[in-house]
């Protein structure tokens, strides 16, 4: 098949949509993959052709500050996420449609893979459906349907269990959509009229699921909250990591099994500030004789760490995660959706510290599975981060429903669910080449 794949230039969209050119191409499918021209290298190591996404649209999302500075210094929150979901997201949605129709004439593909926040397939998908290819979204992040409680997405919201709950959750789902909801549809609505489409009625990140013809979310049903989902979506399990992305490290004999090991990351968006967790995790962690922490910079210099570096602490910019996670026995992280599934893939315990972007919500889903601990801020105490590594440690509770979630990834085959997902469109692109 010929496949155009198209994914937002961030980190943690791009990894897993690389992944699935990965093992597209090696099943020997054409695949054309259209994104930022800052991740060319890492999308044309998948065998995929590169396309640099038009205008705009060409932005390297690693860098927030950059495109919207006001982020930087504003608490997570209402106004924090319009914000977020406006300047990074809906302002790209022209560049990035004018970005797929060109490849469309250049390129005469059987489908499209596209992630969960390329709105630029919107235009496309409101039209007529005889006029375009199957269109397959990947869910890179928490599974954005409306759910049975009415809590909004993106604020950490558990299920509500009791019906002053329920009242709760109605009270913040109408104050949401007042300042996150409908700003923000006025504004992607504008966006689409320049293309001839009528107005989106349901909150975009929802609209984007139900209008897709497959919907493949990349974790399992037992770490999401339960709800009456469209017949689209299919849970797949977890991406296989994409080997060989990083070196082994100098230090890599020191894990030797002989001391627990704790990795901490704050991946590659919310990074730019390693004293919200990086820093007071080794502080927390620096005393303690039997744990070696690792920390990864996601990308960014390591140097940036504040503070004394401790004795049992190893450092490094990237690590290669297929030969690190194997041996790590807790994760203590900001809540990046990619890294928490793989590493629950692995059985393995997690800590977690995140407000920002999905992270909140990434985090009640780790809280609400058992399968760890929810600080429930952005800036962790060293105090709080250790009480939290010993009970994850010493609770068996911790672990046990780490290695239940591992057991149910294993049931999951993601390579062979993506090429069956696409294989029953395959019929309809030869028929059209022939």
């Amino acid at each position: 098949m010929r496949i155009l794949m198209a994914s937002t230039p961030a980190t943690g969209h791009i990894n897993p949509l690389v992944a699935i050119a990965r093992f597209l191409v090696d099943d020997g499918h054409d695949v054309v993959f259209h994104s930022g021209s800052e991740f060319q290298r890492r999308i044309e190591s998948s065998g995929a052709r590169f396309q640099a996404l038009l205008g705009k649209a060409d932005v390297d999302l690693r860098d927030l500050p950059a495109i919207a500075p006001e982020l930087a210094s504003m608490e997570p929150g209402l106004d924090w996420l319009r914000i977020a979901l406006e300047r990074i997201f809906i302002d790209r949605i022209a560049d990035q449609t004018e970005s797929i129709q060109k490849g469309l004439r250049e390129f005469s593909a059987d489908a499209i893979i596209a992630d969960d926040m390329f709105f630029g397939l919107l235009p496309m998908l409101l039209g007529p459906r005889a006029s375009r290819p199957p269109v397959i979204v990947c869910g890179t992040s928490i599974l954005h349907c409306r759910r049975a409680d009415g809590a909004p997405l993106f604020l950490g919201l558990p299920p509500a269990t009791t019906s002053a709950e329920l009242e709760e959750y109605e009270r913040i789902a109408a104050d949401y959509d007042e300042k996150v909801t409908q700003p923000s549809l006025k504004k992607a609505n504008a966006e689409l009229k320049g293309f001839g489409r009528g107005a989106l009625t349901t909150p975009i990140f929802e609209a984007i699921v139900a209008l897709a013809d497959t919907y493949m979310q990349l974790s399992v049903p037992s770490f999401e909250f339960p709800r009456d989902l469209p017949s689209c979506v299919n849970f797949i399990g977890a991406l296989p990591i994409i080997p060989n992305q990083a070196p082994l490290p100098s230090w890599a004999a020191d894990l030797d099994g002989k001391r627990k090991v704790v990795i901490v990351t704050q991946g590659t968006v919310a990074n730019h500030d390693f004293g919200l967790l990086i820093g007071p995790t080794l502080a927390a962690l620096a005393n303690e004789p039997d744990i070696l922490v690792v920390a990864t910079g996601g990308g960014r210099s390591v140097d940036a760490i504040p503070g004394p570096i401790p004795s049992n602490a190893r450092l490094a910019e990237y690590l290669p995660f297929e030969w690190l996670l194997p041996k790590v026995d807790v994760m203590v992280t900001n809540g990046g959706y990619g890294s928490v599934n793989q590493s629950l893939s692995c059985g393995i315990p997690i800590v977690a510290a995140g407000m920002t972007e999905d992270k909140a919500d990434v985090n009640a889903r780790i809280d609400w599975s058992g399968a760890g601990i929810n600080l429930g801020t952005n800036h962790p105490t060293p105090e709080a981060i250790r009480a939290a590594v010993r009970a994850a440690f010493e609770n068996p509770d911790y672990l046990r429903n780490a290695q239940r979630l591992a057991a149910e990834f294993a049931i999951f085959d993601a390579k062979s669910e993506t090429l069956r997902l696409l294989g029953q469109y395959s019929a309809a692109g030869q028929s059209r080449a022939a």
